[in-house]
């Protein structure tokens, strides 16, 4: 059994979700204070905004901001990894120092690993806890997407873990108004994007969600609210099972996998454009051609893209048969007309 190869842990994964502002590091905080407190269990707060570098929030690509968010969630599974195997923690090669330091740190502070000795390996860590005492994972993020709470619940399915959400629903205009006494607080319209994106947990359309709970959290108090230790405690007795999965699970596994090669032919398609925006240029093309030009070629490939993820929805298997490279083929064939019509005035 899962719970024998941790030796007798029972550890769990919780997703704390909901917009900016809505209080959820404040929660996260009182949340693991009231489980060490009350349950004895050991609590581990993973927030994003700690862990993830200032410079991917200022990104204006959404795909950068994501790549960190894989990342993290790769760390996290390498050392569930060691953590379920009893063996010391040594992180993986593939990493980029700052986001690791940060999240290394994240768990030397909070007393789950400690530097190896001068006997050990070089990076590498030892694995500090308390036998028998339950460890619960809270993640505090937006999540706004079902998909992105999605990829926790794989992880917990892989390793047969314990899953339960914590939605915190706040009004907009009481996230608005903490946001804004924030000493660096967002761009209201980040936020009020964010609300329009919005997927709000739903157990009744997806059953791999019903171990949720809707917290209004204007009204939370952990002192009297004992759904949430039931919930926690719910999902830790009943971890998710390795190979469950039905028509709603399956769904959101294509739709990940869709998305990934979506973000994969965007990057080529725009590689290409810049390829091109750069041969044209050498053409001697005036800069306001240059502009024109380069307006055109962006505009073929949203629509380009647009028609992907239109087909993509129609053949699960289009990825399959369309890698990258054909699909760069494909989009440089449909754009040959616009360049050759600036190139043939030079």
């Amino acid at each position: 059994m899962q719970q024998e190869r941790v030796r007798g842990h029972q550890l769990g994964l919780c997703v704390l979700c909901g917009l900016p502002a809505a209080g959820k590091t404040r929660t996260a905080q009182a949340l693991s204070s009231s489980l060490r407190k009350c349950k004895g269990w050991s609590c581990i707060l993973l927030s994003y905004d700690d862990l993830i570098p200032l410079e991917a929030f200022g990104e204006t690509e959404i795909s950068h901001w994501r790549s960190y968010r894989h990342e993290l969630l790769l760390y996290l599974e390498h050392f569930l990894q060691a953590l379920i195997k009893g063996r010391h923690y040594v992180p993986s090669s593939n990493r980029s120092e700052t986001m690791w330091k940060s999240f290394a740190s994240c768990l030397m502070e909070q007393g789950l690993i400690s530097a190896g000795t001068e006997d050990s390996a070089p990076c590498q860590y030892l694995i500090d806890f308390i036998p028998l005492r339950p460890i619960y994972f809270i993640l505090d993020d937006n999540f706004y997407y079902r998909s992105m709470r999605y990829e926790v619940y794989q992880l917990a399915r892989q390793y047969s873990l314990g899953f339960c959400q914590l939605f915190l629903d706040s009004q907009i205009e009481v996230c608005l108004e903490r946001n804004s006494q924030r000493k660096e607080p967002l761009p209201e319209e980040t936020i009020f994007a964010m609300a329009q994106k919005l997927e709000c947990p739903n157990p009744k359309k997806y059953t791999w969600e019903q171990n949720s709970l809707i917290l209004k959290s204007a009204e939370f108090s952990f002192e009297d609210n004992l759904q949430v230790f039931n919930l926690l405690s719910s999902a830790l007795e009943n971890p998710v099972k390795p190979m469950e999965e039905n028509a709603e699970e399956k769904e959101m596994d294509r739709a990940i996998c869709a998305s990934n090669v979506l973000h994969q032919a965007d990057q080529a398609l725009r590689r290409t454009v810049s390829e091109t925006m750069q041969k044209a240029k050498a053409k001697g093309l005036t800069p306001s051609e240059m502009k024109i030009l380069s307006e055109e070629l962006n505009k073929q490939k949203v629509e380009f893209l647009e028609k992907l993820k239109q087909k993509t929805n129609k053949e699960n298997q289009f990825y399959v048969e369309n890698s990258p490279f054909n699909i760069t083929f494909v989009f440089s064939q449909e754009t040959d007309d616009i360049v050759k019509k600036y190139l043939n005035k030079h």
